[in-house]
């Protein structure tokens, strides 16, 4: 499929969808009753199967111990259970992957080593040096008798050409396009809004990839190489977050793999040691959280509101695409008038210029509430992660924006404890210094122009 061709199946599918949003006038749920709270405790998984209350409570006594009080996991912890369903596994090691070359790098030894299987799930795999790459290393392990699958989304690949999968399929890798936008090729209950946002990486059952890192050569540089020369967009590098976890939390990602795998209905997979009897790898503790639109509600989202809730000192929120619902908006001014500390780190420029100026419509609201917004210069912000009260921590796909809570199948991992969290408030403060801090009096004084654009992105919100 050419370019042209591509786009005009695009307008097309986006032409009938529209026309199904126009009939829908009620505003989907979006989390629960935040108010419920979990009379059960909190309870751990470990490689061995459930640990005991006292177990579980000594590991998150021992987590949440730092310089700072805080209770977010006695606040906190049993409600996300009951929202997310998936447990909370101790025993993992969890590595931090700053961006595309330390990701890829990562990535490459991981598949080069994997014995037995490799699965991958990504929103965008181009045509490029990175996604031949990745095409001609997935190649040759299936030919080595690794067996591949491969899960990429209709829209987000739009650009790829068919043939770029051609080698892969010749080389028995099973490709699985999710939710093609092709109508011919289009799956019963077809709708062309829900796209699956995921990226993720299973190699071996052993070892999981995920964060916000797609498969394309725009990743090739890193964010914090220091250079005085002004870049267009095309040229910048791009700011990104992803981790390397093993231990027994990856057969929870493998499981969802497998639902997305079972639920576009992919051929059945060949037999192959998917679930390997788990080892503990670390002392992290860690809990896989994936949400879909079949969901009445999206479980990320709940999951952060609630923590964004309980947080008592500190919320850091880095951001790629920020159009918030009126439930996070009061969320995070709410907790800047319980004396919080809310700072946002969104992009100075991005990919997508009704997004940018719908989150730049929050600005007044959010910077009279209080709360501290940073833009990224220098690099396109594409980071999707939260740091809160230094021991409870997010990396994952989901943006803070109605596509990903309502739209799309997005994947993220919770990290709980104060050695993480430091990582991660640490990588925050080198972003904020390479960022310029929004002041309220001088954003005030931005243009006539630039306020009608904000207020034109805003009124499409729900669908950007």
């Amino acid at each position: 499929m050419n370019k042209l061709s591509a786009w005009i199946l695009l307008k097309f599918a986006i032409v009938l969808e529209l026309i199904f949003l126009a009939g829908c006038s009620a505003i989907p749920t979006m989390v629960p009753d935040m108010a419920l709270r979990s009379a059960h405790p909190v309870q751990l998984e470990s490689a061995h199967g459930a640990l005991t209350a006292q177990q579980s409570q000594a590991i998150l006594a021992r987590l949440e111990k730092s310089g700072v009080e805080t209770n977010i996991f006695d606040k906190h912890l049993a409600l996300e259970t009951e929202i997310v369903g998936s447990p909370l596994m101790a025993g993992n090691q969890v590595e931090l992957l700053v961006d595309g070359p330390s990701t890829y790098s990562a990535m490459f030894a991981a598949i080069e080593n994997a014995k037995d299987h490799i699965n991958m799930e990504t929103f965008i795999i181009e045509d490029d040096e990175i996604g031949r790459r990745f095409a001609e290393l997935l190649s040759r392990k299936q030919r080595n008798g690794v067996q591949v699958n491969l899960i990429y989304d209709s829209v987000g690949s739009l650009y790829t050409p068919r043939v770029f999968f051609d080698p892969l399929i010749a080389s028995g890798v099973k490709v699985l396009e999710f939710n093609p936008i092709n109508p011919l090729l289009a799956r019963k209950d077809w709708q062309f809004n829900q796209r699956d946002h995921r990226k993720l990486l299973i190699v071996d059952g052993q070892m999981a990839f995920v964060g916000g890192i797609n498969i394309s050569s725009v990743y090739s540089s890193g964010s914090f190489a220091k250079s005085k020369a002004k870049k267009k967009i095309a040229d910048q590098p791009w700011r990104d977050t992803h981790l390397r976890m093993t231990g027994p939390v990856v057969s929870e990602f493998q499981k969802l793999f497998m639902a997305t795998w079972n639920g576009q209905k992919g051929e059945p997979l060949l037999s192959g040691n998917y679930f390997p009897e788990p080892a503990t790898s670390g002392n992290e503790v860690v809990r896989a959280i994936g949400s879909s639109p079949e969901e009445p509600y999206s479980q990320i989202y709940a999951t952060l509101l609630s923590a964004i809730n309980s947080a008592e000192t500190q919320i850091f929120l880095t951001n790629a695409y920020f159009v918030p619902d009126a439930q996070l908006l009061s969320a995070l001014k709410e907790a800047v008038q319980r004396g919080v500390e809310v700072r946002l780190l969104l992009p100075e420029k991005t990919d997508s210029n009704m997004v940018y100026y719908a989150s730049r419509s929050y600005y007044d609201e959010l910077l009279s509430a209080g709360v501290k917004i940073h833009v990224r210069q220098d690099a396109l912000l594409h980071a999707k992660t939260a740091v809160i009260d230094g021991v409870w921590t997010t990396i994952g796909s989901t943006n803070l924006d109605w596509r990903s809570f309502v739209y799309n199948q997005e994947i993220n991992a919770v990290i709980l404890g104060q050695n993480f969290g430091a990582q991660m408030q640490n990588l925050f403060q080198q972003d904020l210094q390479s960022s310029k801090l929004i002041m309220l009096e001088a954003w005030k004084k931005r243009s006539i122009g630039e306020r009608i654009k904000e207020r034109a992105a805003r009124l499409w919100a729900r669908w950007l």
